[in-house]
């Protein structure tokens, strides 16, 4: 076993991360077809790095994505049916079709939701660590945020309040070099998990095409965290190969070619494949997993297409709190 991990465990591993990069596949095709509104915003690329920090984590654990989130929920086990019923505005979506892509969340399975409004989810997964340490339920927290949020304020306020109140947090960096089209060197100073040291937590930089290097990493802060151990800063180098977002055209190409080509040779899930054969699991194996998530989506499209739209009457629903008046 490596890391404590079995061979279900690790096969787990590859299902999840072909799930994240087949509804994204079909997501995008959907989009330029007219069939989602709006955009999406694709993790293909990052899929190691989303599924080797989710599943470090316990399904009770809590966490809050950013406006590229449809893998985190999948990578904790969300199934594809009512997200892609979300991203289609669907009744049966995990918000009720009142979210979409940006602004879906999955209670189910801890996501607290996610947000298009740069760093904005940030204080969303602080709020759940406090709370985990004030009711003493041994839940972690963890926040996604990408390399263009890094810069923000709210980020650094967060992580003040969980170093000096050692909050069962992790902040989890996904820097794939790019904030929308501005290259993350021009903007950012030095690297980004050292930054952790001024808050009095640790904070490391690891690969983030290797899925076991990222659960590692996640699972030590993961440890750290529940045992009282207060908050870490993990940055994930990694790379989205799809544009910022699916249908958008920039005037110019800002990335190199020859980067982009070398970032393909570390296709997350071609790498992990090959170590799994490697460790003696057959092909055949495999390739029945690939067939199997292929189906999910399929089914995941056909529940979406079968799923009414909202009702007009429903509108306003869950907006407010209903009070009750004393008579």
């Amino acid at each position: 076993m490596e890391l404590g991990l079995d061979v279900p465990t690790l096969l787990e591993m590859q299902r999840r991360m072909l799930r994240i990069r087949r509804f994204d596949e079909r997501a995008s095709k959907m989009v330029k077809r007219g069939h989602i509104p709006g955009t999406v915003h694709t993790s293909i690329g990052q899929e190691a790095q989303v599924v080797g920090a989710c599943m470090a984590m316990r399904d009770g654990d809590y966490m809050s994505g950013n406006h590229r989130s449809h893998g985190h929920p999948i990578g904790k086990g969300s199934p594809l049916g009512p997200l892609m019923a979300e991203l289609v505005g669907k009744a049966t979506g995990v918000c009720k079709g009142k979210g979409g892509s940006l602004h879906l969340a999955d209670f189910a399975v801890g996501s607290l939701g996610e947000s298009g409004i740069v760093g904005s989810s940030i204080p969303i997964a602080n709020g759940a660590a406090l709370s985990s340490k004030v009711l003493g339920n041994g839940r972690v927290a963890m926040a996604f945020f990408g390399d263009g949020a890094a810069n923000q304020g709210v980020l650094y306020e967060s992580m003040n309040m969980a170093g000096s109140w050692k909050l069962p947090m992790i902040f989890l960096c996904e820097n794939n070099h790019y904030a929308l089209s501005t290259p993350a060197h021009t903007v950012t100073s030095g690297r980004i998990a050292d930054r952790a040291a001024g808050f009095g937590m640790p904070g490391v930089r690891v690969d983030g095409q290797n899925v076991l290097t990222v659960y590692a990493a996640v699972r030590e802060a993961v440890d750290r965290a529940r045992a009282g151990e207060g908050p870490t800063l993990v940055e994930v180098m990694t790379y989205r190969f799809n544009e910022h977002s699916e249908g958008l055209r920039l005037g110019t190409d800002y990335r190199d070619a020859q980067e982009r080509d070398e970032w393909l040779e570390k296709d997350p899930i071609i790498l992990f494949r090959q170590h799994l054969i490697d460790r003696g699991i057959p092909e055949e194996t495999l390739d029945q997993i690939e067939e199997d998530v292929l189906r999910e989506v399929d089914d995941a499209v056909r529940f979406t297409d079968e799923s009414p739209y909202p009702d007009p009457s429903v509108a306003f629903d869950h907006l407010y709190t209903d009070k009750e008046v004393a008579v």
